[in-house]
């Protein structure tokens, strides 16, 4: 039962995380990667949220694992930095390090913090 909650919840973050990144990214004429940086922004809310919920294993399967893991990606964060230092534009490659791992624990600390105040 397991894999098939984390299967849905990736049919669902998979297709959502391209039509979001490609979405920013046609509103941007920059080379910084603002649709994967705001997909994998938004997965470590959901997941800071799910944490301090404290769901159970079952929902936390589709959308902490499934969901958000398909949503998120450390795989395209890694070849966009080194796209980036490729074409010589090391100030967005530092960027996107810095401010991806700095604004992810923030947001998920910020969720967390968020959620556990309403839920008590």
């Amino acid at each position: 039962m397991t894999v098939i909650l984390i299967f849905v919840g990736a049919m669902v973050g998979a297709p959502l995380r391209y039509l979001v990144d490609r979405t920013i990214q046609a509103r941007h004429d920059t080379a910084y990667p603002w649709g994967t940086f705001l997909v994998n922004l938004g997965g470590c809310a959901v997941l800071g949220g799910l944490a301090a919920a404290a769901v159970s294993a079952p929902v936390f399967a589709l959308v902490g694992t499934g969901f958000c893991g398909a949503l998120t990606t450390y795989s395209t964060f890694s070849y966009e930095t080194v796209r980036l230092a490729e074409e010589r534009s090391y100030l967005y490659a530092t960027l996107n390090v810095v401010v991806s791992v700095v604004a992810g624990l923030g947001a998920a600390l910020l969720s967390f913090t968020a959620v556990a105040a309403i839920t008590g």
